[in-house]
């Protein structure tokens, strides 16, 4: 009778012991700090314009070096 009560007291202590999965992503959710609105727009605005140079960049390279090669 003993041994059980040992190990059902063991298993109370796991659980006390370590808190839920939830619980720990809540305290964490609480310690993140979220940007503001205008540094989303800053950096989105940022990647947009890189993005749409690098297209160009790329288009025109693409056109030059086509025209080199009908060329020879």
């Amino acid at each position: 009778m003993e041994k059980y009560e040992v190990k059902k007291m063991k298993k109370k202590e796991k659980k006390e012991r370590k808190p839920s999965y939830l619980k720990e992503v809540h305290n964490e959710m609480k310690r993140v700090t979220f940007p503001s609105f205008k540094t989303v727009m800053k950096y989105s605005f940022a990647t947009i314009l890189i993005v749409a140079f690098l297209t160009g960049f790329f288009l025109l390279l693409s056109a030059g070096l086509s025209t080199i090669k009908g060329a020879l």
